[in-house]
């Protein structure tokens, strides 16, 4: 076995490297095209507004997409 030194920052970028690699890499094994799970736009709203993670803005802006979007419609 060989050892090898490197600065701990250049350490550090590369475990950062290596666990956002592994992030996308858990995620493209998704299905990340599927459906989602429900069509109702109020159920999903009132999911979205209960986290109090997004601005009322974004929210209605949000909901006008819904509307207009083919997929909610049906």
């Amino acid at each position: 076995m060989v050892t090898v030194t490197i600065p701990k920052k250049e350490y550090e970028e590369l475990v950062d490297k290596r666990l956002r690699y592994d992030y996308l890499r858990q995620l493209m094994e998704q299905n990340i095209f599927a459906a989602p799970p429900t069509k109702n736009i109020k159920e999903i709203m009132f999911s979205l507004e209960a986290t109090k993670k997004y601005n009322k803005k974004f929210l209605a802006s949000l909901k006008r997409g819904f509307k207009r979007s083919s997929y909610f419609r049906t």
